[in-house]
């Protein structure tokens, strides 16, 4: 009777993964945006959030990104997008906000931070032959609501003892408090939703707190209507792109319309 042969399997390479993923990098010398692991690794965001804002920053300065271009550009729905959009402002991803512009228009702003609520230093004074002592600069927006949101949750402990939260809850935290900031709420409004009917007993301060501040966030006031003169034509949001513009009656605004007019071409 042959005895039976025995073949070994073939050994793996030393060093080389036996399984999960392997990486063939090369190395980009043009078109590429740098993004970093804490956010393409972030454990909160959903994969539609980081995939949003990895779009987002890599798009020049001034590109649209309202929610109906990027309803148009990707296959998410509006209320996805939407969704995304608002995980990535808790995160301190995006912050986004209404301006009036010195000519009257008012627009949506957003802003993008590659590290979550990074903030531009600000630019040196230019040296002169006898420079006077220049007075601090002010705050950047960000940081004072950054530093008012902080403050309110330290204090919370003199109104509501169980809310005593340590100092990396309330770093944390801030950022969803900002959020009710943006929303135009009064930082009082916001102590009050925090601190009122308490259960008798909390055991994780900074957890309550956390479901408080993403349940009963409202939602951001509708604009009011603009008071115009006898003649002046008002001003419209644009129902494609979210673009401000003056027209008698809602609609698209000018780039919208020969846009469409050149697609149906």
């Amino acid at each position: 009777m042959a005895t039976p042969q025995v073949i070994a399997p073939p050994r793996t390479r030393s060093g080389s993964p036996t399984a999960g993923v392997q990486h063939v990098n090369v190395r980009h010398t043009s078109g590429f945006t740098v993004i970093g692991n804490h956010l393409t690794q972030h454990p909160d965001l959903s994969l539609l959030a980081i995939g949003l804002a990895a779009h987002i920053q890599s798009l020049p300065a001034g590109a649209r990104v309202g929610i109906k271009f990027l309803t148009a550009r990707f296959p998410e729905s509006e209320a996805r997008i939407a969704a995304a959009l608002r995980e990535l402002e808790t995160a301190g991803y995006v912050h986004r906000g209404r301006v009036r512009l010195p000519d009257g228009r008012v627009v949506t702003l957003t802003t993008s931070y590659n590290q979550p609520r990074a903030t531009a230093p600000a630019p040196a004074p230019a040296a002169s032959p006898a420079p006077a002592k220049q007075p601090p600069p002010p705050p950047i927006p960000v940081e004072t609501r950054h530093r008012a949101a902080a403050n309110l949750l330290a204090g919370l402990r003199r109104h509501a003892p169980q809310l005593t939260l340590s100092a990396k809850d309330i770093g944390e935290l801030a950022p969803e408090v900002t959020a009710w900031f943006d929303r135009d709420l009064h930082p009082a409004t916001v102590r009050h939703a925090l601190t009122s009917d308490l259960p008798p007993v909390v055991r994780h301060p900074a957890g309550f707190l956390r479901t408080r501040l993403t349940a009963l966030l409202p939602p951001p006031l509708p604009a009011a209507p603009e008071r115009t003169a006898p003649g002046v034509i008002p001003l419209q949001d644009c129902d494609r792109c979210d673009r401000v513009f003056r027209a008698p009656e809602p609609g698209h605004c000018r780039d919208c319309r020969e846009a469409e007019t050149y697609e149906a071409a």
